[in-house]
């Protein structure tokens, strides 16, 4: 059996081949590179109109989205024994585009049970597809648990006292909006809570608190938090929350003082410049304990 190790992550036998299945942004563009640097070639999965052209640098073969029934026997004929799903996906497949084969028929009846489940029964069916053909499903921390958010302040800004009341606020508020499979994450300012997040995912509702400044919605009203957590029993090899530089920058730009993510729950991606762009602004980035009240 492959095991993951306390510190170092996963570890791969000799033989073994992880494939990234990659959507957009800098997640599996950093994965290919951490697994290429062990000395692992990975096989790279790039879903077409998502995944960055600079992938194309490895070993790898282009999918449309609604191949996806297809995926599990294209791992296997390129030797995939591990599969990591990365980056993200804009929008959710076509009916009418699907490839019809015989795979998507046997899985359909799944599909559509899952469907009404939300975006995490989706998931969940997608990891047992892969299980089913002999593939392992890992998450993104275990090839890389450096991306994952610490305990306490990563940044040199720490919270104010005000700032925990808005962080505990927005905490429990982003906990709700996972239960109902919604979101992630919740905006906090003066200790209540005055936006979630929605299926436009963290940018959106930043946009969204950003225009309410604009348009005096919340005028008087300064600092504020953007808190990120995992929903409960979420299906944690996939889709963990995350934050880069881009969400720091966004969170400056909506008027926040600082941003909470679940430790150990979590992946902050390109750490260095997530806490450059931080520390420049005066923002803070904190990891906050999993599962309980601040």
């Amino acid at each position: 059996m492959t095991t993951t190790e306390a510190h170092g992550g996963l570890k791969l036998r000799q033989g073994d081949k992880v494939a990234i299945v990659a959507g957009s942004g800098r997640l599996p563009i950093d994965l290919a590179e951490k697994l290429a640097a062990r000395g692992y070639a990975p096989f790279l999965v790039m879903v077409n109109g998502e995944a960055d052209e600079g992938l194309a640098t490895y070993d790898h073969e282009k999918v449309e989205l609604e191949n996806f029934a297809g995926l599990g026997p294209l791992l296997k004929r390129n030797g995939a024994t591990h599969a990591v799903f990365a980056g993200g996906i804009s929008r959710r497949p076509k009916l009418s585009k699907l490839r019809l084969s015989l795979a998507l028929f046997r899985l359909m009846p799944r599909i559509l049970a899952n469907m009404t489940k939300g975006d995490d029964g989706v998931l969940r069916t997608l990891v047992g597809m892969m299980e089913s053909q002999g593939i392992q499903v890992i998450g993104p921390h275990e090839v890389a648990p450096d991306l994952l958010a610490s305990h306490g302040s990563m940044t040199e800004a720490s919270p104010l006292k005000s700032d925990w009341r808005d962080l505990d606020a927005a905490a429990e508020a982003a906990r709700a909006v996972g239960v109902l499979d919604i979101g992630q994450g919740a905006v906090a300012i003066g200790g209540r809570t005055i936006a979630l997040e929605g299926i436009e995912g963290t940018d959106g509702l930043l946009e969204r608190v950003k225009a309410m400044r604009g348009h005096g919605r919340i005028a008087g009203k300064k600092r504020g938090v953007l808190v990120k957590f995992a929903k409960p029993g979420q299906e944690l090899r996939m889709d963990l929350p995350t934050i880069g530089p881009a969400t720091v920058i966004a969170a400056h730009e909506a008027g926040l003082a600082g941003i909470g993510v679940e430790a150990d729950r979590s992946l902050v991606l390109d750490a260095k410049n997530v806490f450059g762009e931080a520390n420049r602004r005066g923002l803070f980035v904190v990891g906050l304990p999993p599962g309980k009240r601040l």
